[in-house]
């Protein structure tokens, strides 16, 4: 099939926008070419999986049990300290993973990863409930989500569903079979969380071929599954509700391990059924809210067909004609709003990781909260809406026009002559209405804020 390539439509569509080195990709082979090579970005601007997330989430979480058991005596002044100085150092790893998310984004050659990054994290969303956890959400998409955006989505699934993040968002970690040996001796109770997201969200739709007995039988399925902060990831068999478990029609070892876990995780990721539902999700993500059904079955499609590829399923999506419509009907979302912004200015990744604390502060956390977008704090696990209308409100409206005005002269000085930027940030062919009010603003900063404030840049 011949479609209508774009680079500009391309570099907004599929990647994080246009910059004065950035023009937009040259094709859709060079794209997947890009894609399919080292993760460049990453290896440039480094994020640690939690395993080696610095200071670790254990360490804080002992010195805080150490400092409540000492509580009364003279030790726990100073060990309220230590206690603090964990915390500041979680908040400050928390910033720079940020930063460097940022960073990634704004100077790489290969936006399609960062989008996809961006989508499969939202897909599989997780958030922090305790302070211990915020520091290791950024290292959860390092450990789960990147390393598979080109691979299996059962692997996805997998890394997803097991990883501690997820464990605690979704309160697997306090699961436990009621006739287990822990469960009979405690009186601890079946959490149906992690089970029933994992079928209504993660893989088949609310409306899937599932029963709330495959949830239950599901959950059962997982109970063996645990993280506890002194002992890392286990299986405990003696959490572990015994018997045999039937989930959508297969049956599960009463004899169940970690492995047999794996076994029905990728046994569900791989059914047909799965198959819609993702690919409906990438449509609505990355073309319209109203998707085109031949482009959703053809990489159902090729997703059957592959066992779940991801590469080759983000290959038939950039080389079907429907998803190169014209009309840009998604809205970008705050968190690429920004990044958009600051690759279009030109500013350097280096100067982005070295931005002050305060700047950080005024430009990137507050601005995205009014946005609609608080960092890494999505309502709940179905992740960020999709629809237009759930960005645009009067308040994220005037959070986009306060960055857009505000913004750009603390990150770049001098600012870009508007009369040029205007050609960077939306390409060769910026409509006319853009360009004559960035040409005829009265200073830079209001030229620059009128581009990165109109529907052409906001639009993808």
């Amino acid at each position: 099939m011949t479609i209508p390539f774009d680079p500009t439509l391309a570099a907004f569509r599929f990647g994080v926008g246009l910059g004065p080195s950035a023009p937009g990709p040259a094709s859709v082979q060079a794209m997947i070419a890009s894609l399919s090579g080292p993760d460049l970005a990453a290896e440039r601007y480094p994020i640690a999986g939690m395993e080696e997330t610095d200071p670790s989430m254990a360490e804080f979480r002992f010195a805080a049990a150490a400092r409540r058991a000492a509580r009364g005596t003279p030790e726990v002044e100073e060990l309220r300290k230590k206690e603090g100085e964990f915390r500041q150092a979680m908040n400050v790893t928390r910033r720079n993973d940020h930063l460097r998310t940022i960073a990634r984004a704004v100077t790489t050659d290969d936006g399609l990863r960062e989008r996809l990054t961006l989508f499969w994290a939202d897909h599989f969303a997780v958030r922090a409930k305790t302070f211990a956890f915020r520091s290791m959400i950024a290292p959860y998409v390092t450990d789960a989500i990147r390393p598979h955006v080109v691979g299996r989505f059962s692997d996805m699934v997998v890394a997803a569903t097991l990883h501690p993040a997820m464990l605690h968002y979704l309160d697997q970690w306090v699961s436990v079979g009621p006739n287990s040996t822990v469960g009979q001796k405690r009186g601890f109770g079946l959490n149906e969380n992690l089970a029933r997201e994992l079928l209504e969200l993660h893989l088949f739709g609310a409306d899937g071929p599932f029963t709330q007995r495959d949830v239950t039988e599901l959950a059962e399925l997982l109970t063996g599954v645990t993280y506890d902060f002194r002992q890392g990831f286990a299986y405990r068999t003696d959490r572990a509700e015994p018997g045999a478990e039937v989930v959508m029609g297969r049956r599960y070892s009463a004899e169940a391990d970690l492995q047999t876990v794996k076994s029905a995780l990728v046994d569900l990721a791989t059914r047909p059924e799965v198959a819609d539902h993702i690919a409906s999700k990438l449509v609505v993500h990355f073309v319209s809210d109203l998707p085109d059904p031949t482009l959703v079955a053809s990489l159902a499609g090729v997703f059957r067909e592959t066992g779940g590829d991801l590469l080759a399923v983000t290959q038939a999506m950039l080389s079907h004609p429907a998803a190169w419509i014209a009309h840009r009907s998604k809205v970008r979302r705050p968190d690429l709003f920004v990044m958009a912004s600051l690759r279009a200015l030109g500013v350097d990744g280096d100067d982005i990781l070295n931005m002050r604390p305060a700047d950080y502060r005024d430009w990137m956390v507050r601005p995205l909260q009014v946005m609609g977008q608080p960092y890494q704090a999505p309502s709940g696990p179905d992740g960020w809406p999709e629809d237009a209308e759930s960005w645009i409100t009067p308040q994220g409206l005037a959070g986009r026009i306060n960055w857009a005005m505000g913004a750009p002269r603390v990150m770049v000085d001098p600012l870009p002559d508007p009369r040029d930027f205007v050609q960077t940030a939306l390409g060769p062919d910026a409509p006319a209405e853009v360009t004559f009010a960035a040409s005829s603003a009265e200073t830079r900063s209001e030229g620059i804020g009128l581009v990165l404030t109109s529907p052409a840049f906001q639009r993808i």
